[in-house]
């Protein structure tokens, strides 16, 4: 089973890990526009950036680390380093394009 296939199934065995995962996207989001330096996206846009960096950071650490639970907290800092992660590669693609 392809790891993406994995994470989805998890998350409808526990309905309540979607909706903590979107929130925790959020947090992330907006932690990590504070701590990388740039412009940022807005409100909206660092969510989502916020967002994606949570999908990316726990898809990383899944690969890595693959039966292993962390908690809000532990789950809030993969978040985080995904968001910044995200935050980085995406600054880093806009600076090219100009």
């Amino acid at each position: 089973m392809t790891t993406i296939a994995a994470l989805v199934i998890a998350a409808a065995l526990q309905p309540g890990g979607i909706i903590a995962w979107i929130v925790i996207g959020l947090v992330a989001g907006a932690l990590a526009d504070r701590v990388i330096p740039g412009k940022g996206f807005g409100f909206i846009g660092n969510m989502l950036v916020g967002l994606v960096g949570a999908f990316v950071g726990g898809l990383l650490v899944n690969i890595l680390v693959s039966d292993a639970t962390y908690g809000f907290w532990g789950s809030l800092v993969v978040a985080f380093l995904g968001a910044c992660l995200v935050f980085l590669l995406v600054g880093m693609a806009r600076s090219h394009r100009t």
